[in-house]
């Protein structure tokens, strides 16, 4: 048994079912991270292994304890809130040390506690102060701190980051990844924020109305989205799409244009039943390229969004206008007749009926 196991979890509020059967199992000392849009469910299912709320059905285990019906005090867990939920009449030690002192904990090893924790978030110097006191970056380190100091079975994050500027998302993001390292303690983690979930987690669960749509690790589910939904979802700018149909040299077309594809997506081709397809390509699998270039998909660069190292380039073509990511600075200017052209057969296919993998 997984350090978390999730088996079959619903969770329904009157006639409307708000979980819908979630399956989820991971080990000891994975980082997972909950990622969805908002009104997935995701908080929902954190409030339920808090034991802040009960399944309506289904069970869940933290390590060899079935604690689906175990309240929140018996299920040795930690969580950070997005609100940080600190006592502003107390100072930094003694909101670190307020769980402690709860369990009846020595003042002694609870001393111990905060001067550990505080020295590994780099806080010890604020010690003294109030909540009021402190920037949101330095609160959030103490909501941290409180949780680590209880050397937990499981580490809850509720969207933690959300009301940090972009700064100061990016520091305690690292702050967050580095201190998973150290502890190696399992870790749930909530998010609407795809970047977080990329870089945080070992594994993802993407949540859509109520359901896992993909559980894997990062690379899976950036490179094998097994949806169209997670395909969209997942990478920034979003992936281009258009409608194919079979046919072409390639064995797909849109619009009579030939659409680069894989050996296996041809393969899959072969064996397809009709159904209408949804093929897909990342900004970062095209380039720009010159009018005229043969193979590539001609179009107008309509607008251009420098970012520093890299540039996203809108194209309106006979599809539709596509992006690509491409790096460094763009030579053409607004209005000028460029193309996109493919960097190899990296694109993604999709049934259109069901929206999965072709």
């Amino acid at each position: 048994m997984g350090a978390l196991s999730i088996q079959q979890v619903r969770k329904a509020f009157g006639p409307v079912e708000i979980l819908k059967g979630i399956d989820i199992e991971i080990e000891g000392g994975e980082f997972l991270i909950l990622v969805g849009a908002s009104g997935c469910g995701k908080s929902t299912l954190l409030n339920m292994i808090a034991g802040l709320d009960v399944p309506t059905s289904g069970s869940i285990r933290i390590g060899d304890r079935d604690v689906t019906h175990l309240p929140s005090r018996d299920r040795d867990i930690a969580m950070v809130f997005q609100s940080y939920a600190l006592y502003p009449n107390m100072s930094v030690a003694q909101n670190i040390a307020f769980g402690l002192e709860m369990r009846k904990v020595p003042k002694a090893e609870r001393g111990a506690a905060v001067d550990r924790v505080a020295k590994m978030l780099q806080i010890s110097h604020l010690l003294e102060r109030k909540p009021g006191q402190l920037s949101g970056g330095q609160r959030q380190r103490v909501a941290m701190g409180r949780a680590l100091a209880r050397d937990p079975k499981l580490f809850l994050f509720d969207e933690p980051l959300s009301n940090l500027d972009a700064k100061l998302r990016v520091e305690m993001r690292a702050e967050i990844k580095r201190l998973h390292q150290r502890t190696r303690t399992t870790t749930v983690y909530v998010t609407h924020d795809q970047v977080e979930a990329m870089t945080l987690g070992d594994r993802i669960a993407v949540m859509r109305d109520g359901r896992v749509e993909q559980f894997g690790t990062p690379d899976d589910i950036y490179s094998r989205p097994a949806t169209r939904f997670v395909a969209e979802f997942i990478g920034s700018p979003a992936m281009n799409f258009v409608q194919a149909q079979r046919g072409g040299d390639n064995g797909l077309n849109a619009l009579g244009l030939p659409l680069p594809a894989t050996p296996e997506q041809r393969a899959a081709l072969e064996r397809a039943t009709g159904s209408p397809l949804s093929y897909g390509v990342r900004p970062e699998d095209l380039t720009l390229a010159g009018a005229g270039e043969a193979g590539a998909l001609p179009g107008t660069l309509a607008m251009i969004e420098p970012t520093g190292p890299e540039t996203y380039a809108m194209v309106d073509t006979p599809l539709g206008t596509w992006t690509a990511r491409v790096p460094g600075k763009v030579a053409q200017q607004v209005g000028e007749a460029v193309a996109l052209a493919w960097r190899g057969a990296s694109a993604h296919l999709f049934d259109a009926d069901d929206q999965r993998v072709a």
